[in-house]
């Protein structure tokens, strides 16, 4: 079988890897903890654990780069772009403590905004690995979802630093919804 750019693979010498090139007769595949490595296609000891694009034609380079930053993002908590809205940019977050001896803490807007991206694509790495972890019962998997809406519900306020709706945080939904 010929899989393709994205595959999901295992490895007893390597590890876990992704396919990232398809050539005529090897693949390029990552792995997590060896790096990249060019592979026969009929390496007997290559176990498919997922299976994408499959296809007999070989990659284009675009493709490619196309899966790869997918992968990256999927693997090493590297987030899609994400804008901040325009009436923010360049501003500052102002701590003020209530005790007036105390110094106020100024913090650009845009590496908070950083952290809450970072905050919200780590949490939807957790929820991709809850939902995949292969000893928890369904019930489990369901009741820490839960837990997961619940954090995404708490970050609504920040929200408003959002351009586009789409990227909010979104959490329970009430019955009116």
């Amino acid at each position: 079988m010929n899989l393709g750019v994205g595959s999901r693979i295992q490895h007893p010498k390597h590890g876990q890897g992704v396919i990232i090139g398809v050539r005529f007769d090897t693949y390029l595949i990552t792995f997590i903890e060896h790096g990249t490595k060019e592979l026969e296609k009929d390496d007997d000891l290559i176990e498919t654990m997922h299976a994408e694009n499959i296809s007999a034609e070989i990659e284009t380079t675009s493709e490619v780069e196309k899966s790869l930053l997918g992968i990256l993002r999927q693997w090493n908590g590297i987030g899609e772009p994400v804008a901040l809205g325009d009436k923010w940019k360049g501003g500052k977050m102002e701590l003020k403590p209530l005790d007036k001896t105390l110094q106020p803490k100024e913090v650009p807007i845009d590496t908070f905004f950083h952290k809450i991206v970072m905050l919200r694509d780590r949490m939807r790495v957790l929820e991709q690995q809850i939902n995949s972890h292969p000893s928890l019962s369904d019930e489990e998997k369901v009741n820490l979802q839960q837990y997961i809406t619940r954090c995404y519900g708490s970050m609504t306020t920040f929200n408003v630093l959002f351009k586009y709706k789409e990227h909010q945080f979104v959490g329970e939904k009430s019955k009116d919804d």
